[in-house]
């Protein structure tokens, strides 16, 4: 069997098997060289500049390490492998930040790699002996090996904290994957932590909830994010289906130069803003003390947003455009199906480790409402939206500009 031997900057050197290769390089994952990891938030840290490609070459290193600690058989660890390497190729441009367009028009979210793998990597799996819809079950969580990719203690979450932290040089992310992956031990009824691995499955936790604030959720990458989905959508209303299927299918350079050249005016405007970094500011930024949270639970999806907006700027009377809404989902609670074993007996991870309260609790507190605008329209804005939205007035200290 011929390896590749690839340097990458997270794990060290990452061997590359045949079959592998052949599906890096397919066209179909070279685009994710091309999309940005992190969407809008090298506006924030300039070295997020780090890539979707980068993200699957990781994440197969550690669904390798994981098959083989868990001396799953070769077929089984190719797939896995295999679903490691492809399961981002569903992504639009600028990562997460297209989303809620692809699933207000194509339906689907990213992880439904169907009619990718079907068009650009069937007959490539199919000759390293994988099949297409196997792996795609595993990619959505609807296999019994999806746990390697997205579980309790997935692969995937790993990687992306690392590398994260890595580029973005947030401190927060440090996990210690490979020591975590040692202390998993799986049983057919499901995946148990040796007790040696608490602190590493702790650490693993309190990164996801510090770099959630820090970097996932930074009002300036949020700023930017909402901002591309309205130059979107003004874009959307001057082509046909087909281009916004060839739109959400560009990477992230591709669309830019789309918005830029678009024949909407609107459109045009933002996309320049955006690629000269004059963004809109924060009217109002407040989390669940001031507004009635329970309504936004869920979040809200894009036409919604767009809705509340108009309201707002007619309110505020300024155009539409002016104004952006987002409010995301309220954090949900972190609950681990993981058990830990010691030598005496399987006791549930919240027993053995009460930090999970705290963190929940402390991910909930963390939750934002937004509403942006342009800076000379901040204080008209912020009266609007409290009116609107039945915001509590906001005071000195909660208003961070």
């Amino acid at each position: 069997m011929n390896l590749k031997i690839i340097k990458d900057p997270v794990h060290g050197y990452i061997e590359v098997e045949d079959f592998a290769l052949r599906l890096l390089d397919s066209p179909v994952l070279q685009r994710l060289r091309y999309i940005r990891q992190l969407g809008f938030s090298y506006f924030v840290y300039p070295g997020a500049n780090h890539t979707r490609f980068e993200h699957s070459l990781g994440t197969m290193f550690l669904a390798d390490v994981a098959c083989r600690r868990f001396q799953l058989p070769d077929d089984e660890r190719t797939l896995v492998v295999a679903a490691a390497l492809l399961h981002d190729i569903g992504h639009g441009p600028f990562s997460h930040a297209s989303e809620p367009l692809m699933d207000k028009y194509l339906h689907r979210t990213h992880d439904e790699i169907d009619p990718v793998v079907e068009d650009c990597a069937g007959d490539l799996l199919i000759a390293a002996g994988v099949d297409p819809a196997e792996l795609c079950a595993v990619v959505k969580g609807k296999h019994p090996l999806s746990g390697i990719i997205h579980g309790d203690f997935d692969v995937d979450r790993m990687d992306y904290l690392l590398r994260d932290a890595y580029y973005t040089g947030a401190p927060y992310g440090t996990v210690d994957a490979q020591r975590l992956i040692r202390h998993l031990i799986r049983y057919p009824d499901g995946t148990v932590l040796d007790e040696n691995g608490v602190n590493a499955a702790e650490s693993l936790l309190i990164a996801r909830t510090l770099m959630r604030p820090t970097v996932y959720f930074h009002h300036v990458s949020r700023i930017g994010e909402s901002m591309f989905q309205l130059a979107a959508l003004e874009h959307f209303a001057e082509v046909e289906d087909d281009g916004i299927q060839q739109f959400l299918r560009m990477d992230d350079a591709g669309c830019m130069y789309a918005l830029l050249a678009s024949e909407n005016a609107i459109a045009r405007g933002i996309a320049r803003r955006l690629y000269e970094r004059r963004l809109y500011k924060r009217a109002i930024y407040v989390g669940g003390d001031q507004v009635n949270s329970v309504a936004w639970q869920d979040g809200i999806p894009l036409a919604e947003s767009r809705t509340i907006a108009a309201r707002i700027a007619e309110n505020a009377g300024i155009r539409p455009e002016e104004v952006l809404v987002d409010i995301p989902p309220i954090p949900g609670e972190m609950t681990l199906g993981v058990r830990v074993q010691n030598r005496h007996s399987v006791t549930s991870f919240e027993e053995i480790s009460p930090r999970i309260r705290t963190l929940n609790m402390t991910r909930r507190e963390q939750w934002r409402l937004g509403i942006y605008t342009l800076p000379e329209y901040r204080e008209t804005v912020a009266d609007a939206a409290c009116e609107v939205l039945h915001i509590k007035k906001p005071t000195r200290q909660d208003t961070l500009f």
